[in-house]
């Protein structure tokens, strides 16, 4: 069994962050030792880390609700939540593509930039006239 301390060490999140979770209901069937604090095992820190990620994919703390609430029905909730995934996963790859669009902008301007520097190119703007 794992204290909250270690919890958070082994998951990188806040002593705070896990706390919130708890009580939020995020973190189902926590135990409690003989002083009351909260005592984790080795499977809810596996669930700890999918919560970090699933908080990664950009789930509130309400879908985040939903999506637990799905997984103590069991294996009858398996299409929704593969559903609810991959509604996430679409919106990961938009916000991916986002991403490269700005890198390979990014990348242009650079080699733009460049060729100014090394005068292979004269220097262009279209927010001032240049002479």
């Amino acid at each position: 069994m794992y204290s909250m301390k270690e919890v958070c060490r082994q998951t990188n999140l806040t002593y705070e962050t896990l706390k919130f979770y708890c009580n939020e209901g995020l973190i189902p069937n926590v135990k409690r030792d003989s002083r009351n604090y909260r005592t984790f095992d080795e499977r809810d820190i596996e669930w700890i880390k999918s919560l970090s990620c699933l908080k990664n994919c950009g789930m509130s703390i309400k879908e985040m609700k939903h999506y637990v609430s799905l997984c103590l029905m069991g294996q009858s909730s398996i299409p929704e939540r593969k559903k609810i995934l991959e509604a996430k996963k679409d919106m990961l790859f938009r916000q991916l593509q986002k991403l490269n669009d700005s890198i390979e902008y990014i990348d242009k301007k650079q080699q733009f930039y460049n060729d100014i520097i090394n005068n292979k190119i004269k220097y262009t703007s279209n927010l001032i006239n240049v002479r």
